[in-house]
């Protein structure tokens, strides 16, 4: 019995990763338990238990007052105290095993693990991982996508939390992260760090825009990421069910950056204005739709990806702004060319930049006088109002106009019905007189 007790105590050990030592400590803690259920005894030191770490046997006694000690046969103790050591054997193994797992997990917080899908609590996706259950709520999930129990779900690490009676780990497959592990996964030199990923916006199971750069000038850092043929980055996108990733080159000039990210459109000039942290591009006409992307999704994480707000204009809407600004200051006594060139190249291109700044950037960075700064600021605003209020009117006149256009065809269209019921009705009317002539 002694030495069936050790194999149990070892095969529990390896199981659940705890350490065989403590599962024999909680065990001797039981048995002197169940001595003090027996003995209807609440002093902690009156008894005392020890299992020989070789042989199983169990030795339990009773601490006396002569500092002797009376050892108490295990049968004496009957049913109860043993339920009493049994329960008690079973709550400390489980704290056991909390400790293992919470010890084990918290190590590889941000790993990538693989695992089977369990079933969904409420919007929670419950992931079995390896000797432990990992949960996935709503908002660390791609959108659109379920599991079936038992498929392979791929997943990051993202959290372990100590809650009380148990250990949660939250699972990830919606943060940025997960995708920096899958490419350290299937993109070797990235992993190596021979390739560093700098940047990286995503839309989960929508798009993702990461910016890449090589510490080797031999390897071409976009190229290795996609692969041979796009075998790499192809392994990713099925993994991610179809989610568009686009690589781009880092570059430590935000002007080059940004140009970059907002690839596959074709940028033709990039604006700064640091004191707003705003990029203005400009774009062809027939690149603008390519640049915003899918409601707005291309700018949105280009912005992300290069810390700057990120304005785009086509040429002409860049020269109106320019002209009304231009226009605009030149009212003002005393403003010269080489302030509004400097106006041009501190990334001020509208009057609203200058409501913007104000007065301070005006005086420190033009030479402007505080008065001269307050009345152009001042102009500026005045004309950004009714700039504003004259663009509000021609996007209510564009808003009638396609209204107008979509009643127009709306009546087309009824039209069009009318006359082919009519066509029918005399057909009818016809085959009738023709049908009674016959007759």
């Amino acid at each position: 019995m002694n030495s069936e007790t050790l194999r149990i105590i070892d095969s529990i050990a390896r199981e659940r990763n705890i350490d065989r030592l403590v599962l024999i400590q909680d065990l001797e803690q039981a048995m002197c338990s169940a001595a003090r259920k027996h003995f209807d005894s609440l002093d902690l030191e009156e008894f005392g238990c020890e299992m020989d770490r070789l042989s199983g046997r169990i030795v339990l006694w009773r601490n006396l007052e002569d500092g002797g000690r009376e050892e108490i046969p295990l049968e004496r103790l009957g049913r109860i105290p043993a339920q009493t050591a049994k329960q008690v054997m079973i709550q400390r193994f489980r704290e056991d095993e909390r400790a293992s797992l919470l010890e084990e997990y918290s190590k590889r917080q941000g790993e990538l693990v693989t695992g089977a899908a369990q079933r969904y609590e409420g919007n929670a996706l419950i992931v079995q991982i390896e000797r432990a259950e990992g949960f996935m709520p709503r908002s660390e999930q791609i959108p659109g996508e379920q599991f079936q129990p038992g498929d392979r779900v791929r997943c990051l690490l993202l959290d372990v939390r100590d809650a009380g009676h148990q250990v949660k780990i939250v699972l990830s497959r919606a943060h940025p992260d997960f995708i920096r592990r899958l490419f350290e996964a299937e993109v070797p030199e990235v992993s190596e760090r021979t390739i560093e990923i700098k940047a990286m916006a995503r839309e989960p199971g929508f798009r993702t825009k990461l910016a890449v750069s090589s510490v080797d000038s031999k390897v071409d850092a976009v190229g290795a990421c996609v692969g041979v043929r796009g075998s790499r980055i192809r392994n990713i996108v099925d993994e991610l069910g179809g989610e568009k990733i686009d690589i781009v080159r880092w570059n430590e000039s935000s002007q080059v950056l940004i140009a970059n990210a907002l690839k596959p459109a074709e940028v033709q000039e990039v604006s700064l204005c640091f004191e707003l942290g705003r990029a203005t591009i400009i774009v062809r006409d027939d690149q603008l739709s390519l640049a915003i992307g899918k409601r707005g999704q291309n700018v949105r994480l280009a912005a992300r990806l290069t810390g700057w707000d990120v304005d785009i204009l086509t040429p002409p809407e860049f020269e109106r702004g320019l002209e009304v600004l231009e226009s605009t200051v030149r009212t003002v006594t005393g403003v010269t060319d080489e302030m509004l060139d400097r106006m041009g190249a501190l990334g001020i291109i509208s009057v609203f930049d200058v409501e913007e700044v104000g007065e301070p950037v005006l005086v420190q960075e033009l030479g402007m006088t505080q008065e001269m700064a307050v009345e152009v600021v001042t102009t500026c605003m005045e004309r950004a109002k009714t700039q504003a209020e004259e663009m509000e009117k021609a996007r209510a006149e564009q808003a009638a106009s396609a209204e107008g256009m979509r009643a127009d065809a709306v009546l087309g269209r009824m039209r069009d019905g009318a006359a082919v019921e009519t066509d029918a009705a005399s057909e009818a009317a016809a085959d009738t007189i023709l049908g009674g002539g016959n007759n």
